[in-house]
């Protein structure tokens, strides 16, 4: 597998191009970095209209075209998987941060979260909490994939990680085990430095 040429950041549900900043700034030597933002987020972006996770999975993939990494944290990284498998001859590398990945959590101890943030922020659009279940398009996926975890992220416990390890061919899991659903922003230096090693095998 070849290594990347660029790398396409996708935030979480509040859909902010900022939070990947950091890591991407530390990051700025290995290719070069498209960071997105959701229509609904503040500013303006490449990503103008959507009204479904499919919406947004054909405009990450339009980018993809040149060897490329996905890097997605929470809800970006169910938009990954289903750009990942439009683009599956370019896409080099997936990391997965924090993320169900569209994978199937009922019968896991996940809090609900949804409600309230969805109460919280009525930009959001509502269709982003649609339960769904990627777990066939997830086993096509065989590019190498980080899982990227925090061991105390009440939001995306650690039990959905290991989920998505067992379903994807070529994946390995690594957990921080301070680190929360806002890990990327907290300890940037190290899920850069985590991050970097996987672009680069």
């Amino acid at each position: 597998m070849s290594r990347p040429e660029q790398v396409i950041y996708l935030p979480g549900i509040r859909g902010e191009a900022a939070f990947w900043e950091p890591v991407a700034a530390r990051l700025a030597g290995v290719a070069t970095a498209d960071i997105l933002r959701y229509p609904w987020a503040s500013g303006s972006g490449p990503i103008v209209k959507a009204s479904s996770f499919d919406d947004l999975a054909g405009a990450v993939a339009a980018r993809i075209d040149k060897p490329t990494a996905l890097v997605a944290q929470s809800l970006g990284g169910i938009v990954a998987v289903l750009a990942a498998a439009q683009r599956t001859e370019l896409v080099t590398h997936l990391v997965l941060v924090v993320t169900s990945g569209g994978v199937r959590t009922d019968d896991l101890d996940v809090i609900d979260w949804q409600t309230p943030f969805l109460e919280a922020y009525p930009q959001v659009p509502r269709w982003v909490a649609t339960p769904l279940d990627l777990a066939t398009p997830i086993a096509t996926l065989t590019m190498p994939v980080l899982l990227l975890w925090g061991g105390a992220d009440p939001i995306s416990p650690l039990s959905i990680g290991e989920r998505l390890l067992s379903l994807l061919p070529s994946a390995r899991l690594e957990v921080m085990p301070a680190g929360e659903h806002d890990l990327a922003v907290r300890h940037a230096d190290s899920v850069a430095e985590v991050i970097a090693d996987h672009l680069r095998s």
